[in-house]
């Protein structure tokens, strides 16, 4: 397995990837990331470890949303079972994407303990707590201190995770290999996935805008609003496809047995 490196304007293309397949099967990948929200919810009732345990699920159930994708690219119906295609591989896989997923919650926990320096915890407390979120309390200086310096701290975490399931799942390998590697392809295409995000920031904050605007046009049009969590779903649904991309063109030799 070696690197790929791509340009910046690669980044782009991974997105228009992404919509490309969500829109080849919208109802069935609109339908799959609700259920991993569902499920993501679910766990996170639960008190006092729901919010680390759901963590820990994310990255293996977001690799089910790339195999997802995988199967629409060989124009096979993804099944909602595809969901939980990384605990499908036998016991010495799944543990390693129970490895995956406990790392990265404690990666998570220790840069949110880390920005609740900044605002006494109340960040941290949103997140794997589950307080309520109070306008008086998002527009404290503190807190938006906090939720600046826990984005900054994420990205490296993003980096070091990103391709990690997926390499374990295609290429059995190891997991400290395969977070290390992960964070390679990050770091030496980061032009490429630089634009990718600003692509999708541009894709999601036009849509935001657009549903507002129009809603407040229309007299705060109660149907106008509720078609926000909707197509904010299926944006999401669009972007988890196009991570599969991302994958594809950061590794050559990629197997997707």
């Amino acid at each position: 397995m070696k690197l790929k490196l791509q340009p910046a304007s690669q980044g782009a293309l991974w997105v228009r990837q992404g919509i490309r397949a969500f829109w080849r099967q919208p109802f069935a990948m609109t339908a799959l990331f609700f259920l991993l929200m569902l499920l993501i919810s679910l766990v996170s009732a639960f008190p006092v470890v729901g919010s680390l345990a759901a963590l820990a699920l994310f990255p293996p159930l977001s690799l089910g949303l790339m195999a997802a994708t995988r199967e629409i690219e060989m124009a096979r119906f993804p099944r909602p079972w595809i969901l939980f295609t990384a605990f499908r591989q036998g016991k010495a896989r799944t543990l390693d994407m129970l490895m995956i997923g406990g790392l990265y919650a404690v990666a998570f926990a220790a840069l949110m303990l880390l920005a609740s320096l900044l605002d006494e915890g109340q960040l941290a407390r949103m997140y794997l707590a589950g307080d309520p979120i109070e306008v008086e309390t998002l527009v404290k200086t503190e807190f938006q201190n906090a939720l600046w310096l826990a984005m900054l701290l994420y990205l490296p975490v993003s980096a070091i995770f990103w391709h990690a399931p997926a390499l374990v799942h295609w290429h059995g390998i190891p997991v400290g290999k395969s977070l290390f590697f992960s964070a390679i392809a990050c770091l030496r295409n980061w032009k490429a996935y630089l634009t990718y995000f600003i692509v999708w920031t541009l894709i999601f904050s036009a849509t935001i805008l657009l549903l507002t605007t129009l809603s407040q046009l229309m007299g705060g049009s109660e149907l106008i609003s509720g078609a926000i969590v909707p197509a904010l779903m299926m944006l999401m649904a669009m972007f988890f496809s196009s991570t599969f991309y991302t994958f594809v063109d950061s590794f050559d030799n990629t197997h997707y047995g």
